[in-house]
């Protein structure tokens, strides 16, 4: 039986001259696989890379935005477990003539509390913290407790020594300074 290009010089389809280019192009692509020469790539192939491409950058986008997301949840926990506590663990300081007078976002602020109340926040028993433009009274504990959360809260916290060194030849010495004199 004769080959498909026999049938087709027969036929009157084809000339010998296209024949033999055919004949050389198909040999020339059979070499050029043999020896690892990459022929040109499919568009498939090419489409498939590119969606791939396509895939993967999407891939990392989604994974950027939910560690955002993921960060803004972490942070919002945080929020509300900080307010937990100051809603918690809140001293109700009595209403009093003493003024306490404290900076907070940049405006100083005044907390009438009675004297009691007032020696605890200037010894540093009590502390102010502040958050959501609300002023908490908390014990000394809570507030470190807070600032191992986040110190920007404490708005006031005290450490005063006891243990103040005093000069033996001082002629003052019997008389204590205090810390928050009242003009």
């Amino acid at each position: 039986m004769a080959s498909l290009q026999d049938q087709l010089l027969k036929a009157g389809l084809t000339t010998k001259q296209k024949t033999r280019q055919a004949n050389s192009d198909m040999r020339k692509k059979n070499k050029q696989k043999r020896s690892g020469v990459k022929v040109e790539v499919s568009l498939q192939e090419q489409v498939k890379q590119d969606l791939e491409k396509a895939r993967l950058a999407k891939q990392e986008k989604d994974n950027a935005l939910n560690e955002e997301k993921k960060k803004q949840l972490a942070q919002k926990e945080l929020q509300q477990r900080i307010l937990q506590i100051l809603n918690s663990h809140q001293f109700k300081a009595p209403q009093g003539e003493a003024v306490y007078n404290y900076n907070f976002n940049g405006v100083v602020k005044k907390l009438y509390v009675d004297e009691v109340t007032h020696k605890a926040l200037v010894n540093g028993r009590l502390a102010l913290c502040g958050f959501d433009n609300m002023t908490y009274v908390v014990t000394r504990e809570t507030a470190e407790k807070i600032a191992t959360l986040d110190s920007h809260i404490i708005l006031v916290k005290n450490d005063k020594t006891e243990t103040e060194q005093v000069d033996e030849d001082d002629p003052y010495a019997d008389y204590q300074i205090p810390d928050d004199l009242m003009w």
